[in-house]
């Protein structure tokens, strides 16, 4: 496989984390961003250990105008390059919200986080992606409105489900130029997020999620995954 350039939001932990050690393994080229980067202690050792193919910058993926000192920022990384994949991983859980307590804030920094971020983003990218290139929005079966069956982390599940209708709409703006882009839910998986009792590791999920995102393509633009290619339903 040729060797790709991939930029991965949310890099400084957890999936994200894992999503850039993978592929620099397997020879890619990165873009890793972070709210902090100074505080990024793991992914500024990755960099290190990977001089030129891990640039460790800035992003607050509930900022716009943080995005756009991104896009402004990545012509420098790239040069003349493209972007081949962009994960939209950068994500936020209130944990603990009950009915009748939960409050507004909950669920606009839950949407400006887990909605808005990755599809302006998207948006403010889309001039770097290569033609045919991919991009993979992080979201959860929990974003599922056919699959809910209970009360429970409603910002997180609202923020998810809107995410999901931000990926179909933008499959239909970027089909033109070929790129393809799809919501991946990558399992119960044990990070900060996910908690100690889940049964998958990063290690896992991640491999899967690559998997999947390597062989999309236009057919699969839209469409809503698991981390082994299962459609989940809407």
């Amino acid at each position: 496989m040729p060797r790709r350039h991939v930029l991965v939001t949310g890099a400084n932990r957890g999936l994200g984390l894992e999503f850039c050690r993978q592929l620099l393994a397997r020879g890619d080229h990165v873009v890793a961003t972070s709210r902090h980067p100074a505080q990024a202690q793991e992914l500024n050792r990755l960099a290190g250990e990977h001089p030129g193919r891990l640039h460790v910058l800035p992003l607050d993926v509930t900022n716009p105008r943080s995005e756009a000192e991104l896009a402004r920022e990545l012509p420098l990384v790239l040069g003349d390059e493209r972007l081949d994949v962009l994960i939209n991983n950068a994500g936020l859980l209130h944990p603990g919200e009950r009915f009748g307590h939960v409050p507004a804030s909950n669920l606009e920094d839950s949407f400006r986080t887990n909605a808005m971020g990755p599809f302006l983003l998207t948006q403010a990218l889309a001039p770097l992606l290569a033609d045919g290139a991919k991009v993979a929005n992080l979201s959860s079966q929990l974003g599922s409105i056919g699959n809910t069956q209970r009360f429970g982390t409603p910002t997180y599940c609202i923020s998810k489900a809107a995410l999901n209708m931000a990926t179909r709409l933008l499959a239909h703006a970027l089909a033109e130029r070929g790129i393809s882009i799809v919501s991946l839910h990558p399992g119960w998986v044990a990070t900060d997020m996910g908690g100690e009792s889940a049964p998958l590791v990063p290690m896992q999920s991640v491999q899967g999620l690559l998997q999947v995102i390597d062989g999309l393509g236009m057919a699969h633009s839209g469409s809503f995954l698991d981390w082994q290619g299962q459609a989940l339903p809407w």
